[in-house]
């Protein structure tokens, strides 16, 4: 693949444009007087908001970016174990993220001993200090560049420490819960790159994983698994598969770019993909005769549609940016798709220090149209800090 595919711009562009709703759809809870289809649809509501479409895309491309990252590591002279050894590190550090972020919300502030505010403040801080891309030293700086991550280790150590929430006569520390968006992305980056490594000279095993996954999350929906272990947990596998199956949907599109981006065929990806999508959605509508759309329990309805919605998307994206040449159209979002971790963790203390500063818009920027607006306009301005941070060299990479 190496070989072929030297940079597809718009793996990049699509990454950017999902983060670019992501931190919008994050922002709607600010608002009120919405379109209701804008925002995530209750749990046991059979209806697929906009919201609910933002995260598949997300591990979508992120199953894309897979192969491409795994091979340039190869062609890099990395043996099979250094590459695990690095895809391990990245899903823990995800993991960690995930735990602080997910238990944030849930902070007994009065037996923390800290606000919400400041805890998000100093936890973002110690991330930053841990996971920085520091530029190249020797000596004394390259010291000092560990003794900032170090530092940031303690940080987070002592947030760990003195965390508490529940009420007062049941505190408890901090909890996987359901892991957060960074954690479910740390394992479903776990499971999916892993079997790409080893599979990856086996295009019909990494297809047949695609179809384990969907399987596995059919038969955990329609009841067969817990038939069959009744006493064990409901999901063998985190989501009953359906986030890996998103990402396995990416590895198969890499798999259609490996196959046909040539000079002379290149163009007839944008109609694949279409056709791909399409039949994603046609086996989305079916599948509705027998569960409900829905991503909080994750049914395999919302795996197809959204499956579908994400190969049609790319599809548009891929014929504008690599086969018609506009990647400067979408250069105001660059940074969410090549700094994708920092841009997502930017309204951390966004809000923190917002609350903190005890400053607040007007009512009517929270509402109807002028609100959605202003959340448009807040998630380019999260863009534009991600973009001046990376200036100074302050951009997070695992």
């Amino acid at each position: 693949m190496e070989n072929q595919l030297k940079r597809v711009r718009s793996i990049d562009v699509f990454r950017a444009l999902t983060m670019l709703l992501m931190i919008f759809v994050n922002d709607l809870w600010s608002l009120s007087g919405i379109p209701y289809w804008l925002e995530h649809a209750k749990a046991d509501e059979d209806f697929l908001g906009l919201a609910d479409v933002v995260f598949p895309c997300f591990l979508f491309i992120l199953g894309m970016a897979i192969p491409f990252a795994i091979q340039n590591r190869i062609a890099k002279g990395e043996s099979d174990p250094e590459i695990v050894k690095h895809i391990i590190i990245r899903s823990v550090a995800l993991l960690i993220m995930g735990i602080f972020t997910v238990n944030v919300p849930d902070i007994n502030a009065r037996a923390t001993g800290i606000s919400s505010q400041w805890f998000q403040i100093l936890m973002v801080i110690g991330f930053f200090l841990i996971w920085n891309v520091y530029p190249k030293a020797n000596g004394s700086k390259k010291m000092f560049f560990h003794g900032l991550q170090i530092a940031g280790i303690i940080l987070l150590v002592f947030l760990t420490v003195i965390f508490k929430r529940g009420e007062q006569d049941n505190l408890t520390g901090m909890l996987p819960a359901w892991w957060g968006i960074l954690g479910l992305i740390g394992w479903t980056y776990l499971v999916s790159a892993l079997i790409y490594l080893f599979f990856r000279q086996k295009p019909v095993l990494l297809i047949a994983s695609w179809l384990f996954f969907t399987i596995f999350t059919i038969a955990g929906h329609s009841g067969f698994l817990q038939s069959i272990w009744k006493d064990g947990p409901r999901d063998w596998i985190l989501g009953n598969g359906a986030f890996h199956a998103f990402a396995f949907a990416g590895i198969m599109a890499t798999l259609l770019l490996e196959k046909y981006y040539t000079h002379e065929s290149k163009t007839k990806l944008p109609l694949i993909y279409v056709l791909a999508g399409f039949a994603f959605l046609i086996a989305g509508f079916a599948a509705r005769n027998f569960f409900i759309i829905s991503k909080i329990h994750a049914t395999p309805t919302w795996i197809f549609l959204c499956c579908g919605i994400a190969f049609i998307f790319f599809a548009l994206v891929y014929w504008v940016v690599d086969l018609k040449g506009k990647n400067d159209w979408f250069s105001p979002i660059k940074p969410a798709g090549t700094s994708t971790l920092t841009c997502y963790l930017i309204p951390y203390l966004y809000y923190s220090l917002a609350d903190l500063s005890g400053i607040a818009l007007p009512g009517f920027l929270k509402y109807g149209l002028a609100g959605l607006v202003k959340s448009l306009i807040y998630a380019f301005i999260v863009i534009g800090i991600t973009a001046a941070l990376g200036k100074i060299n302050i951009k997070l990479k695992i």
